[in-house]
C-alpha cells in the first residue's frame, strides 16, 4: 500500500469530493441524507474569505480518498467538520492523519480547544477522536439526516 499524502484541499474538485463523497458513502451504509447540510458546509466554508480555516485531502496513489476541513466557531474555537475516509481506504490511517493535521492546524494556530460533532454509529472515527485525546461532552438526539439518532460533541483542550 502506498503512503498516505495529507495536502491541503486547494484543488478544484477537492471540495465538491468531498461533498460528493458524503453524499454517497453515508447513503449506502447508513441510509442517511446528508448532502443538503454537507453542502451547506461547503458552501460557508468556500464563502468564508479565510475564516473557513483550513482543509485538507488526503490521497493514496494520487487519487482522493478522504478530507476534512477545519472552521471558525468563534476566537478561541476551532471546529473539525465533514471528516470522510472512502471505504477502500479505512484501514490504512487515512482517518487518523487527517485529524492529526486538523489538531496540529488548530493548535499552530493559537486556539484553545478544537471542537467537532459526530453521531453515535461512527465507531471508527470515534475510536480516531479518542485516540486524539478528545472528550465527549454531550448527546443529544436528532433526526437531521432521516432517521433518529443520537448526535455527540466532543472537545479538545489545545
Amino acid at each position: 500500500m502506498a503512503d498516505v499524502v495529507v495536502r491541503d484541499a486547494d484543488r478544484p474538485g477537492d471540495l465538491g469530493w468531498l461533498l460528493m463523497a458524503h453524499g454517497e458513502l453515508y447513503a449506502a451504509e447508513f441510509g442517511w441524507s446528508v448532502e443538503a447540510v454537507t453542502a451547506r458546509i461547503v458552501a460557508d466554508f468556500l464563502a468564508s474569505d479565510g475564516d473557513g480555516l483550513s482543509g485538507w485531502v488526503a490521497e493514496l496513489d494520487g487519487a482522493r480518498v478522504g478530507a476534512v476541513l477545519c472552521t471558525l466557531d468563534d476566537a478561541q474555537t476551532a471546529r473539525l467538520r465533514t471528516l470522510i475516509v472512502d471505504p477502500a481506504a479505512r484501514g490504512t490511517g487515512v482517518g487518523r492523519a487527517l485529524v492529526e493535521r486538523c489538531v496540529a492546524f488548530a493548535r499552530d494556530a493559537g486556539f484553545a480547544r478544537l471542537v467537532l460533532w459526530t453521531n453515535e454509529p461512527l465507531a471508527a472515527a470515534r475510536r480516531i477522536y479518542l485516540a486524539a485525546g478528545f472528550e465527549l461532552v454531550d448527546e443529544q438526539p436528532h433526526s437531521e439526516f432521516g432517521d433518529e439518532l443520537l448526535g455527540q460533541s466532543y472537545v479538545l483542550a489545545l
